[in-house]
């Protein structure tokens, strides 16, 4: 396999169970790595937990837990998610990890050793929750006008003896960096950080001591590292830094690190510049993707909305969360869901159009052709379906998919889905049965060619239920790549073969909304 594609998620920090945010970014995540697979390329994946912090020690605190059963207990329900939600992840990072520890350590020695760390006292505000710096032109007011941060956290004011990292130092490249085509988009998180480099630069507190559940400071054991530089560590740790070796040689810099709009500075300000000071590469590509809204309003315990996606997976299954997703956000910016909006789109996309083209095809070819497949001459009509078919299959998708435009790409494929269904209508091979049964088999097999296209270019997005389609056709696992789209052999050899087409089992069957959500 050609061209390696390393590919992360931020680690989520376990403090709490998951949330559908959690899920959203992994799942589009998963959605990327899918597609690279499928264009051919050796795609690494990571994702995983942060674990350390005085968030996670307070809260541990106050649940009479020590911080490493915490972590243990949520990372293991941050860990049964993705794996429910079909997330096909090569490394689950933890940086409670023995390996991470290590990793935080070299990349901490490397900057001592470049002269960008020293020590000194802090004094300034902090944020617990958003385990964050602020300076005071960056607080908001409060309604009871408490300060808080530009997140609406409430921040502290911290004094005490830290390390300092000289991030004043890497202005000039970091601007340089932020303004390279391609490496932090959209252009809207690009824009507020380049007005932050050029706002100026101080140097960071990269230690604590008021607290001691992190990774110790070489050399300093009463000095824990400020969690974001142990965080964001994890990239290169999982990879084998610092040991180096193949998988070192092959994946890194990181293709793309997948990241939410709040966390952007830390990935394209701090991290570069700790990857700088330490001679290290810098990624290729940050993106930082919106928020999901609960009904367009932010999920918070407080307001009681937070949605466990578990919940989400029983009521309606994990293709259908996927799909919904990201068909209905426009990737970048903030979107909505609810229970309704998710049936509805899924019952009318999926449900109504691509599964029931499937389903009256199979089922026709089935009772009508005895599940025969035969070679025949498309005429006109058919031809210009199958074009339709292919341009969105083969050219739009995956180039909208290869730009992070999901619903764009899916808008397209869904297009070509209406083209089958309108060829139905127009063609009726249900009258053609007995008027022209050879036109009527040409029909068929048109849209079963179609299916076929259809069904692979949408595997990232639902890979169980496109997975269902393609067995139901009879197209070999191996044969399901965008590669092999262009392949028109398959056809020819699957009628060689002998394949008969059993009665199919219906793919997307409709939802149905809980009776809670329709009284509501």
């Amino acid at each position: 396999m050609a061209d390696p594609f390393y590919i992360t998620t931020a680690i989520h920090y376990p403090n709490g169970k998951p949330h559908i945010g959690h899920a959203y970014e992994t799942i589009a995540a998963d959605v990327i790595a899918r597609f690279q697979r499928l264009m051919g390329r050796d795609v690494r994946f990571q994702t995983g937990t942060d674990e350390h912090g005085l968030k996670m020690a307070q809260k541990a605190r106050d649940m009479g837990k020590t911080p490493r059963e915490l972590a243990d207990e949520m990372s293991g329900a941050f860990k049964d998610l993705f794996d429910r939600l079909d997330i096909t992840y090569d490394r689950f990072i933890r940086t409670t990890d023995e390996d991470h520890h290590k990793a935080s350590r070299a990349i901490w020695q490397a900057m001592e050793a470049k002269g960008d760390l020293y020590l000194d006292r802090y004094e300034g505000w902090y944020s617990v929750r958003d385990e964050a710096y602020y300076d005071e032109k960056e607080l908001v007011e409060g309604e009871g006008g408490e300060k808080l941060s530009p997140q609406g956290t409430p921040v502290e004011w911290t004094e005490e003896e830290t390390w300092f990292f000289r991030l004043s130092k890497y202005a000039e490249p970091l601007l340089e960096l932020l303004k390279t085509p391609g490496f932090l988009e959209p252009a809207s998180r690009r824009n507020e950080m380049i007005a932050f480099v050029e706002g100026g630069l101080k140097d960071l507190s990269v230690s604590r001591t008021s607290f001691d559940w992190g990774v110790k400071v070489p050399g300093h054991d009463n000095h824990v590292m400020y969690v974001w530089v142990d965080a964001l560590t994890n990239y290169i740790t999982g990879v084998g830094y610092p040991d180096g070796g193949e998988a070192w040689d092959k994946y890194w810099p990181a293709s793309l690190h997948l990241i939410g709009k709040d966390i952007v500075r830390f990935h394209t300000i701090y991290w570069p510049a700790f990857l700088m000071s330490a001679d290290i590469p810098v990624p290729q590509h940050v993106f930082g993707h919106g928020f999901l809204l609960n009904r367009g309003v932010k999920e918070s315990k407080s307001a009681g909305n937070v949605t466990d996606p578990n919940e989400l997976v029983d009521l309606f299954g994990v293709d259908s969360l996927r799909y919904f997703l990201m068909a209905e956000v426009v990737f970048g910016k903030d979107g909505s869901y609810s229970a309704e909006a998710l049936v509805n789109k899924v019952n009318a996309e999926l449900a109504n159009s691509f599964g029931n083209l499937a389903q009256r095809t199979l089922s026709m070819i089935h009772k009508n052709m005895d599940g025969k497949l035969s070679d025949f001459e498309p005429n006109g009509d058919d031809k210009a379906l199958l074009g339709t078919v292919q341009n969105a299959c083969r050219e739009v998708l995956p180039q909208e998919f290869e730009a992070l435009n999901f619903s764009v790409g899916i808008e397209a494929w869904l297009k070509a889905v209406f083209a089958c269904n309108a060829y139905v209508d127009e063609q009726a091979p249900w009258a053609l049965k007995k008027s022209d049964p050879d036109r009527m088999q040409a029909v068929l097999e048109t849209l079963f060619i179609a299916i076929r296209d259809l069904a692979i270019a949408i595997q990232p997005v639902v890979p169980t239920k496109a997975a269902a389609v393609l067995d139901q056709l009879g197209v070999a696992a191996d044969r399901r790549t965008y590669g092999d789209l262009a392949d028109e052999g398959w056809f020819p050899a699957l009628v060689a073969s002998g394949h008969t087409i059993e009665k199919p089992v219906p793919a997307f069957p409709r939802l149905e909304l809980p009776e809670a959500e329709t009284a509501s």
